[in-house]
């Protein structure tokens, strides 16, 4: 590993003193170095990416026709930036239209459990982001929908007919 090396000095003459010089191979702490990280390369596990799985029709294939869903089988959900918006019924002539501050199990999640409960196997969720509404507000109300194990649901466009009710109920 470590070699010092010694020189004579020469053939004849003055006598000077021997000088060691030292020289270290790094070859094995290269193999060391290799060995290490192939090691921890193999020994760790890889984050694993999440995703959500969204289904969504062909645009393009209109010989698939849509069951009917009854109203009164339905809820709409309207998140906004800050507050989530549901009404059940047509916009327009719905009664009501009630606002919850968040997503948590006091929010959006005892209502969806609720409805759930009461309508049974056929309920359906419409959902329609308002303008304001960020990709998180979204993916909050999909993974509500994941928690209550509803898979029944819809994601439109908000119409006017909803804006000017969730204007209406004190915006």
């Amino acid at each position: 590993m470590a070699e010092i090396s010694q020189d004579s000095g020469g053939k004849g003459g003055k006598k000077r003193s021997k000088k060691a010089s030292t020289k270290i191979d790094m070859t094995p702490m290269v193999d060391l170095g290799f060995l290490l990280i192939t090691f921890f390369m193999l020994t760790t596990t890889l984050a694993k990416p999440v995703t959500m799985q969204l289904n969504m029709p062909d645009k393009n294939d209109d010989s698939k026709e849509t069951s009917p869903v009854k109203m009164s089988e339905t809820l709409t959900i309207c998140p906004d930036s800050s507050k989530v918006y549901f009404y059940q019924g047509i916009p327009g002539e719905a009664g009501v239209v009630v606002e919850t501050a968040d997503y948590s199990d006091k929010g959006i999640r005892q209502t969806l459990f609720d409805f759930k409960k009461r309508i049974g196997a056929n309920f359906t969720i419409v959902i329609k982001a308002t303008k304001s509404a960020k990709y998180k507000n979204m993916v909050d109300l999909l993974d509500e929908c994941a928690i209550t194990d509803n898979k029944r649901y819809a994601i439109l466009e908000i119409d006017p007919a909803t804006e000017s009710m969730i204007k209406k109920s004190g915006k």
